[in-house]
């Protein structure tokens, strides 16, 4: 099933949870909305699943306006965050409770539901589970009974919102590589609200980043984290540091000094430098964009951690170094950027399409 949203509005009192969002989702594709708190990305989804009601805009299963559609109406099977299963109900009947409540006309036989519960107990991995009570389950284990339950009505759109939010961080992993085997396996159009970066960037074949009621960007994880179209995608996904300075014919001036980037094509004016900390490494003089004190060393992993201190302000750069650099606290080194990018000083987050990225000369 393909979703079209298109100029989606809402507003919650004089606040705007959504400015005229338009988004198209893919048949059988798992897309991500992800953004911090505030940004839009769980309005959008309760919108999908009629649980909202937009000011403004349209939403589309295929060529059909949802938004004429009562909720029960639109076949959306929806997850959330804390599991939402009926306490005083086994397993198996929370599995088959959509399936139940259907109108007599379109109520399947019991024969047919108790197939359709023991298929998904079997597709879930929660084979011999189906007569305990929630109480007696894991997190992990609820969770899994809330996705079968989602699905037991074979919606035409899956909806999950933070589903993993309330599990701890081993679980997590563990479900977000299950629940991507079980949509590959079910192929049902997808859609999933994070605002963890590192869950949209594993599970999704697009992610879509949203900001204070805005769609900043939409891609694929690598489109999103590569070639970030914006200040706020580039420092929102993955760590980074932003270098604030002038652009004066065609150069970037940190303190009056220049960086030596090659020639720069963006705007007169201020604007920042962004560089992730794995593109900086260290340099001799003769390619070095701009040198610093060394700040602070960590070990992180299989990496060191470094903060320099370059221009007069002592604006901090991050690196990741392999431990057999021969640096210490006090050093006084050059350091180069394998890639960056540069964009025009904004108040606020530029509109998808107005950044401009620069490469290592």
């Amino acid at each position: 099933m393909e979703l079209k949203i298109r100029n989606l509005r809402k507003e919650y009192g004089a606040f705007p949870a959504l400015n005229g969002v338009s988004l198209d989702i893919r048949s059988g594709e798992l897309i991500a909305l992800l953004g911090p708190s505030g940004s839009g990305k769980t309005t959008l989804l309760r919108a999908i699943a009629g649980l909202e009601v937009p000011d403004g805009g349209q939403i589309l299963f295929g060529d059909v306006d949802a938004l004429g559609r009562r909720v029960q109406d639109r076949n959306v099977g929806f997850v959330f965050q804390h599991y939402a299963l009926f306490r005083h109900m086994k397993v198996f009947d929370n599995i088959a409770f959509g399936l139940r409540v259907r109108g007599r006309d379109r109520r399947p036989p019991e024969a047919h539901i108790r197939k359709r519960v023991l298929e998904l107990l079997d597709l879930v991995q929660l084979n011999g589970l189906e007569g305990r009570y929630p109480a007696q389950l894991s997190g992990g284990q609820r969770q899994r009974v809330a996705l079968a339950r989602a699905l037991a009505i074979e919606p035409k759109v899956l909806l999950l919102d933070e589903p993993f939010g309330a599990l701890d961080a081993q679980v997590r992993k563990e479900l977000r590589r299950w629940l991507r085997q079980i949509h590959d396996e079910t192929g049902h159009t997808t859609v999933f609200v994070t605002h963890d970066q590192e869950e949209a960037m594993e599970l999704a074949d697009r992610v879509a980043v949203l900001h204070k009621g805005d769609l900043q960007q939409v891609g694929s994880p690598d489109e999103i984290y590569d070639e970030p179209a914006n200040p706020f995608v580039y420092a929102f996904i993955g760590d980074s540091t932003a270098l604030p300075v002038t652009i004066e014919r065609g150069r970037a001036m940190l303190d009056g000094a220049p960086l030596v980037l090659g020639p720069v094509d963006a705007p007169e004016g201020a604007a920042r430098v962004h560089v992730r900390p794995q593109d900086v490494r260290l340099a001799d003089e003769s390619e070095s964009v701009v040198s610093g004190r060394v700040m602070t060393l960590r070990r992180s992993g299989q990496y060191r951690r470094v903060d320099i201190a370059v221009g007069e302000r002592h604006t901090r750069v991050e690196a990741l170094l392999p431990p057999e650099a021969e640096i210490a606290v006090g050093d006084q080194v050059g350091l180069a950027f394998r890639r960056f990018a540069i964009f025009p000083e904004e108040k606020e987050p530029p509109k998808l399409g107005l950044a401009r990225e620069a490469k290592a000369a």
